[in-house]
């Protein structure tokens, strides 16, 4: 009995030893796998690297170039704004020659127009049918009327007299 002991605790040990050996394989082909997904993670992890010290780069340049809009920007804004008054007072100046000059041509007119025109209503007691047409011929008398004291204006100029 003392025999079929021994080869019954022997067979046991056979079959854990079998087991263990099973068991090692399993986990002998779940390192290789863990050691493959290790390498292509550290391919992944340098790309990442790459990836993110190419971003800061580009960022870092877009930075500065927002920083170089923004001081162009700047520099053109208060261009553009010197612009703006310098053009508000030529638009003035232009606007009280312009006075002066209907002013010339005011008085350049013979007297007997003056008081024809004073004598005519007005265009709004005429109607808003009559007032169209009658502006339009107007004008060319006044174009011609300032044309002409323009001239008067310049010849009075050049001629070293008084201007205005």
């Amino acid at each position: 009995m003392n025999h079929s002991l021994g080869v019954a605790i022997e067979a046991l040990v056979a079959i854990l030893l079998m087991l263990t050996i099973g068991y090692c394989i399993l986990l002998n082909r779940r390192l290789k796998r863990l050691k493959a997904d290790e390498h292509s993670l550290k391919a992944t992890i340098a790309e990442l690297i790459t990836a993110t010290e190419i971003a800061e780069r580009a960022i870092g340049g877009l930075k500065h170039t927002v920083r170089d809009v923004n001081e162009n920007l700047g520099s053109q804004l208060a261009s553009a704004t010197q612009m703006s008054e310098h053009l508000k007072r030529q638009l003035a100046e232009g606007d009280h020659v312009m006075r002066r000059l209907t002013k010339i041509a005011i008085a350049a007119r013979p007297s007997h127009a003056v008081e024809a025109e004073a004598h005519e209503p007005a265009p709004r007691e005429i109607g808003a049918r009559d007032a169209a047409p009658r502006e339009v011929a107007a004008r060319p008398s006044n174009a011609k009327a300032l044309a002409a004291a323009a001239q008067a204006f310049s010849e009075r100029r050049r001629s070293g007299g008084l201007a205005a």
